[in-house]
């Protein structure tokens, strides 16, 4: 009788945990991110703290697609009856047998580009569609064979550039995170230009899972009428891009609720042509699932100007107060913070305060007089980078450091973007990034952290010598730097001597085109093409001028003055901004180590119920440092964690490409192992024949660490 009462209560405590965590996974990981409400979590129990250390690799399954140092894969791969579905370096869907790896199927879209972390799908009856997106294309697939189902949108993909309610031609658009899946509908947010260059509008919306016609839209920049409009310019909703959901959104089916985590407007850095607050960019939205209307809405930073968007999607859990258990929603964010509200009605489950920040003196600029920050729980990065947080590693290192920490703005919270250097720490990847959190049924949120400080600095887009050059600081810098060398810490190439490795055809193609996370540049006008290239290629006139035996090209006008880029604005079309900025520049010191004292990356563990935290510890480590005796720093990292019944939190993300098992309960690192390349994703987990398996993508490419096309496997010895 003791055997079937064990089952019984295992039952129960599976159905308890799946209502708790909006339907956690099982022996399938179905959904990106395990479920719906994205928390990670997974019922499976077979490994515990006690046998994790005998974890050994399954199997290893090779794309053979990757490009050295220039490809990545941040897939959380979907296990559905004993099948992989998961995405390639060069973003082809691939289906494995989740036993032994073998390729089932594969697909290859065309005009992909970007980079994928991860599927979605729907199935009815023995139908079973697998919806992928790739560059500006959401493709639906028949998951038994891997090919397009025509009657879906065109020939089995919708155009996600078309319906935004104005023309996008030639505009960045990519679709990176899957969209979510509710009922018959397909809700997809993506990825839009952030620089001073035309943007499209990031608004939201709703396809027929069957057809892919469009079934609702919810502006986030909002129209003429809609609620939200007075807090931009009469005609931002013509013109201003951004406010987009690019990291993924997560629906409460129960309630029929879904949660869209909106991005900063474009351009991040300067805000002159956009006064006001920017309602709904920077915003946590619960809108009707069914209808796209707006529920409620929070905004976590007014006016952006920092790039902080919040980074992954929102997680839903449960929580306890005053002995009631309340539906919560938590959303972690690049400032190193974790917001908690009532899941239905928005109101804050923690104490806010509002908090006097300092003005722009950028021409035309008006930044917000106060921002909201929750009082509980405490952040889980530093907050401010004063000297004394400045490294000791060496005396060398703080010396070069300290000198260059003289030279910028003195940091303080929101300091707004300056011509001097304004320090950003947490950095533009975080505090949180968009690996996410992770809960368990008892209410703990579990987070990594980055504690790197990086250096903004704006300068202006005028005195350009010529047309090239102008396009130049006006639309590449912000990657590849005003001095056009790249960034090494990001995998971005130096272009500086480009034209050993392109000729003038192969580079106005990636131009026009795009390749890999580089979106296409289409909205630049054929001549404005053609000069880039030319100014890159270190050519000193036009090709048209020279095969024309005409004199060079004239320099450029000087980019607007604020004032008339005002009075050229209001005359339509495209004006560039009087600013632009010298790229994403983390602080280093001389040796390449992060300017901050230790510890440069964390994994931490918040009681949701009392916002306290559980445990905090150092995530990866240098080994080069660990030889001398210096304590785990912990690194940068990408990927978030996932956790399960049997008590183990597993994670990769550490620039150390290793990949970790913790004790959910006290944070003690139980196992490690070396993957083949940087395990930049969230794993997953399932079960197949009664064996649980470990899988994440091992794709490398990120902070200056070499790509990988390999998911790894792993399980516990056969019995």
């Amino acid at each position: 009788m003791r055997r079937p009462l064990v089952l019984i209560v295992l039952v129960l405590v599976a159905q308890w945990t799946a209502v708790r965590l909006n339907g956690a996974a099982g022996a399938n990981w179905s959904t990106y991110l395990g479920d719906k409400g994205a928390s990670h979590y997974s019922t499976l129990s077979e490994i515990t703290p006690q046998n994790v250390g005998q974890l050994e690799v399954a199997w290893i399954w090779k794309s053979g697609d990757a490009r050295d140092n220039k490809t990545q894969m941040q897939c959380n791969p979907l296990i559905i009856d004993g099948v992989v579905f998961a995405t390639t370096p060069q973003l082809k869907v691939a289906a494995l047998d989740a036993a032994t790896g073998r390729e089932l199927w594969r697909f290859e879209p065309v005009d992909a580009n970007g980079v994928n972390r991860g599927l979605a799908t729907w199935s009815e009856g023995k139908e079973r569609r697998i919806l992928f997106s790739a560059g500006r294309w959401l493709h639906a697939l028949d998951a038994r064979t891997g090919k397009l189902i025509p009657d879906f949108g065109r020939e089995g993909r919708v155009d996600l550039s078309e319906g935004l309610g104005r023309d996008v031609t030639g505009l960045a658009i990519q679709a990176n995170t899957p969209g979510v899946v509710f009922r018959d509908l397909i809700i997809m947010g993506m990825r839009v230009g952030e620089g001073p260059g035309p943007a499209a509008p990031g608004h939201i919306r709703a396809f027929d899972v069957r057809t892919g016609k469009l079934v609702w839209r919810f502006n986030t920049i909002p129209s003429p009428g809609e609620p939200g409009y007075e807090t931009w310019p009469a005609d931002a909703w013509t013109r201003v891009g951004g406010a987009n959901v690019w990291a993924g959104m997560t629906v409460d089916e129960e309630r029929g609720l879904l949660f869209c985590p909106v991005g900063s407007a474009a351009f991040d850095f300067w805000g002159g042509d956009r006064h006001g607050d920017n309602l709904y960019s920077n915003c946590l939205v619960a809108l009707e699932a069914a209808t796209g209307r707006r529920v409620w809405h929070f905004q976590f930073v007014k006016h952006d100007v920092w790039d902080r968007d919040p980074p992954a999607p929102p997680t839903l859990l449960t929580v306890r107060r005053d002995g009631r258990e309340v539906p919560a929603v938590a959303q972690v964010t690049k400032s190193g913070h974790v917001f908690v509200f009532h899941r239905e009605t928005g109101q804050p489950l923690f104490p806010l305060e509002e908090i006097p920040v300092p003005s722009s003196d950028l021409a035309g600029e008006l930044t917000a007089t106060t921002q909201v920050l929750p009082l509980k729980p405490a952040p889980f990065a530093r907050q401010l980078f004063t000297a004394d947080e400045v490294t000791q590693r060496t005396p060398e290192a703080r010396r070069a450091v300290l000198e260059r920490f003289s030279r910028v703005r003195p940091h303080t919270r929101f300091a707004p973007p300056s011509r001097e250097g304004t320090i950003i720490f947490p950095g533009f990847d975080g505090g949180a990034e968009w690996g996410g959190a992770a809960v368990d049924p008892e209410g703990v949120l579990y987070v990594n952290a980055n504690e790197m400080p990086w250096i903004l600095a704006m300068i202006e887009s005028g005195g350009a010598t010529s047309l090239g050059q102008q396009v130049y600081l006006q639309n590449c810098t912000g990657c590849h730097g005003a001095d056009r060398k790249g960034n090494a810490a990001a995998n971005i190439p130096s272009l500086v001597e480009l034209k050993t490795r392109l000729n003038r055809e192969q580079a106005l193609e990636v131009v026009t085109k795009g390749r890999a996370v580089m979106p296409p540049w289409g909205f630049l006008s054929e001549k404005q093409r053609e000069a880039v290239v030319g100014y890159l290629l270190g050519e000193p006139e036009s090709p048209a001028a020279s095969r024309a035996g005409a004199a060079p090209v004239a320099p450029a006008p000087a980019a607007p003055s604020w004032v008339t880029y005002v009075s050229d604005q209001a005359k339509g079309g495209y004006v560039p901004p009087p600013y632009t900025h010298t790229g994403y520049n983390r602080f280093l010191d001389p040796d390449g180590y992060p300017a901050v004292k230790p510890p440069w990356g964390t994994l931490n563990a918040i009681d949701l119920n009392t916002g306290d935290f559980l445990w905090r510890v150092p995530l990866g480590e240098y080994a080069e440092l660990s030889a001398k005796g210096v304590p785990p720093t912990g690194t940068e990292n990408y990927g978030g964690p996932l956790i399960t019944a049997g008590g183990v939190l597993f994670i990769g993300a550490s620039r150390d490409e290793h990949f970790r098992a913790f004790d959910r309960k006290t944070g003690r690192e139980l196992w490690k192992t070396r993957l083949p390349a940087g395990g930049y994703a969230t794993p997953s987990t399932y079960e197949v024949g009664g064996r649980q398996y470990l899988i994440i993508a091992c794709g490398g490419g990120k902070m200056g660490t070499p790509s990988g096309d390999a998911y790894v496997a792993f399980a516990l010895p056969k019995r």
